[in-house]
């Protein structure tokens, strides 16, 4: 018997990265899985097809809270509860921070429509079904860029920022729903791979001497479902690069 065994979790942005291994080791713990994505179809259903339990794969792009509402609906008609929901999907683009006219308004409110109004939406639209579970949990993954000045873009870490506050607000405001959120440094996913200097910089620099994982912050998201007396908290998952930079 798994420890998660009948529970139903959501994963957003699932199809590859943090998303994907979060997927994993939920469903390793008995829990139904639906894998999600706004493209990478085939990658998303990969994912769902190779987890160990019953999961399913469904596209939807959270910045239309529409689609977004209909992960959620579609997710209460397959499994008929939802108990996890791992705010993960995320939208960002390279903008150098002093380059104020680079950081164009479609830039600007193309990064909040994804990371901070789709999110909100979203979890908005599951709160009623994360309150009738016995053990309800939501966590957010946002970034180490929320509470350092660093990150892609200002408009990332502006987004990333809110949604570190936004887990206060609904950990204080939505209970017993516990609300958390995972904060990672650099992660080596598909979308930094060709960051060749930026990750040896911060393997360089950082006590741990090497950069995150998807395992490492899927780990994270892991203790904050698993531990049943934590809500509200900001957990940075760096390497301890924030002490050095």
């Amino acid at each position: 018997m798994g420890e998660l065994d009948g529970t139903v979790a959501i994963v957003t942005g699932s199809s590859s990265g943090i998303g994907a291994a979060t997927a994993q080791r939920l469903a390793g713990l008995g829990a139904h899985l639906v894998v999600n994505s706004a493209s990478s179809v085939e990658a998303g259903q990969a994912v769902a097809d190779g987890l160990p339990t019953e999961s399913i794969y469904m596209q939807a792009d959270i910045s239309d809270e529409e689609q977004g509402r209909a992960l959620i609906d579609r997710t209460i008609e397959r499994f008929g509860r939802l108990d996890v929901l791992v705010n993960n999907a995320g939208w960002t683009t390279v903008v150098p921070h002093g380059d104020l006219d680079a950081l164009t308004d479609d830039i600007l409110r193309r990064t909040f429509e994804v990371n901070v109004f789709g999110t909100w939406w979203l979890t908005r639209a599951a709160m009623p079904h994360l309150r009738a579970s016995p053990d309800p949990s939501v966590v957010m993954v946002t970034s180490l860029a929320g509470v350092r000045p660093t990150g892609s873009s200002i408009a990332y870490a502006m987004t990333k920022a809110a949604l570190n506050h936004l887990t206060l607000l609904l950990a204080k405001s939505c209970g017993p729903v516990r609300v958390n959120a995972v904060a990672p440094g650099l992660v080596e996913t598909p979308w930094t791979a060709d960051w060749h200097p930026v990750h040896e910089h911060v393997a360089k620099v950082t006590p741990l001497h090497r950069v995150a994982t998807p395992e490492d912050c899927a780990e994270a998201v892991l203790g904050f479902v698993r531990n049943r007396h934590l809500t509200g908290q900001v957990m940075v998952v760096d390497g301890g690069s924030s002490l050095v930079e």
